[in-house]
């Protein structure tokens, strides 16, 4: 059930970010008078398809939703009638193929930046502070200084705000230079400055992995006790087949007592794929019934699961939490800030993973993205909004890196073209499609790799 409910919401958000890309091409072409023969998102015989009544554009849907496709009337691809010539791709000015080619990541970071603009219009901003809540014994900000009740007010004097800018920072911080100045004030006193000095290398790149680099440097945020009481559990999981309901409080898990929510993650996450014995209360009612946990990869780790949210109200004291309601430009505003630095920080930290300074194990093939895909789909609308995001920045990104195959490459060639006052001969064309194809394997091949072993741990 789990595996089906992965694909088909993998399948939703592929579809739709690539329907998205596409039009973007597809929109901007018809704009500036390129013929288009055919817009199919998908790939492989169309399953289902149309033509329109305008140009007669064939529309296709077809079965492998693994990507798409805008094909324009182009020379190279065979005789174009004469009369239809000057609307050929190769007869347009090298300046209006690159706005063509630039539309479908374009699109993709519009898109990111109006789904993000209604969830902050709609929800308003939220920021949780980044207040120290436990410091792991000999980790490397224990070795620093940092304790708990503090909070972090500046990461190499760069004011932060929440716990959010805290991990981006120190993300960044970590696959640099290491050398991370942290600026903490406790509740009652004067700042402090605690130098959180990394300087192995492989030590700094582990801290880039999918986990949390807060884990490595031993830094956990403070978070309210939560009662150890079942909120929404989700259909058709190990929860909710062993008959627990939302509401359930957990007395104990294989007869050890459960005291919050996470004893309950506690117990469950290091026994994927086990059967453990829950007590749980339900009224006057006490009983235990065995759960079977679900296999999940998370961060690179396999956890089990029994598929039970915790509940959906937490109660933070006053001064812990900052809320904000935002009108639509003010949304606008910040979503677009916000996904203006995350693009300049993947950009970073690409070039630096290609200097051996990040993991490659953050490189998520079609498994990790189907889990992500899934797993947020799980947690509410907001939630795979918030993926869906995230995914078709990353989308609009990548098709903008100079490789080839993808629209960063061949705007690559228009530009070249447009200086030249020629285009690249055949030759030097079919060179670079072939290294774009084989870095293109290198890179599928890593992401793959990462895969199978999230899978198997």
């Amino acid at each position: 059930m789990t595996a089906l409910w992965y694909l088909l919401w993998f399948v939703v958000a592929v579809s739709l970010l690539v329907t998205v890309h596409e039009f973007g091409h597809y929109w901007v072409a018809r704009r500036l008078g390129f013929k288009v023969l055919r817009f199919s998102v998908g790939f492989g015989k169309p399953i289902i398809s149309w033509r329109g009544k305008r140009d007669q554009i064939e529309y296709w849907i077809c079965p492998i939703p693994l990507g798409g496709y805008v094909k324009m009337l182009d020379e190279r691809e065979g005789p174009v009638p004469p009369q239809e010539l000057s609307r050929s791709f190769t007869r347009q000015h090298p300046l209006k193929r690159i706005a063509v080619l630039l539309a479908g990541p374009g699109f993709n970071f519009i898109f990111a930046i109006g789904a993000l603009t209604v969830i902050l219009w709609a929800g308003g901003m939220t920021r949780y502070l980044p207040v120290i809540g436990h410091v792991q014994a000999g980790s490397i900000a224990a070795r620093a200084g940092v304790r708990r009740g503090e909070r972090i007010v500046a990461i190499n004097g760069t004011p932060v705000e929440s716990q959010r800018q805290v991990v981006l920072r120190l993300l960044d911080v970590m696959s640099g230079t290491g050398d991370a100045r942290l600026t903490v004030r406790p509740e009652h006193g004067a700042a402090r400055v605690l130098d959180l000095d990394v300087r192995n290398p492989a030590q700094r790149r582990a801290l880039t992995g999918p986990e949390d680099p807060l884990h490595g440097l031993g830094i956990h945020f403070w978070e309210p006790i939560v009662p150890p009481v079942l909120g929404r559990v989700l259909p058709g999981g190990p929860a909710a087949r062993a008959g627990l309901r939302a509401g359930d409080r957990i007395v104990a898990i294989d007869g050890h007592a459960v005291q919050d929510f996470q004893d309950i993650v506690a117990a469950v996450s290091p026994n994927p794929g086990k059967t453990l014995a829950i007590t749980y209360r339900r009224g006057a009612l006490e009983r235990t019934v065995d759960v079977t946990t679900e296999r999940v990869t998370v961060d690179g780790r396999v956890i089990g699961r029994i598929e039970a949210q915790q509940p959906m109200t937490l109660s933070y004291p006053p001064g812990m939490v900052q809320s904000a309601p935002l009108g639509p430009l003010a949304a606008l505003t910040h979503a677009t800030g916000r996904i203006w630095s995350l693009t300049v920080l993947q950009a970073r930290l690409l070039w630096r993973m290609v200097l051996g300074r990040v993991s490659i194990k953050n490189i998520g093939g079609p498994l990790t993205i189907a889990e992500d895909a899934g797993q947020s789909a799980s947690a509410g609308p907001g939630s795979f909004v918030g993926f869906l995001v995230l995914i078709s920045m990353e989308l609009g990104f990548l098709n903008l890196l100079p490789i080839p195959v993808l629209d960063g490459g061949q705007i690559l060639f228009q530009a070249i073209e447009w200086v030249k006052g020629a285009p690249l001969s055949e030759r030097a064309q079919i060179i670079g499609q072939q290294v774009g194809i084989a870095l293109l394997i290198l890179l599928m091949g890593v992401a793959v790799f990462n895969d199978i072993a999230r899978q198997f741990g």
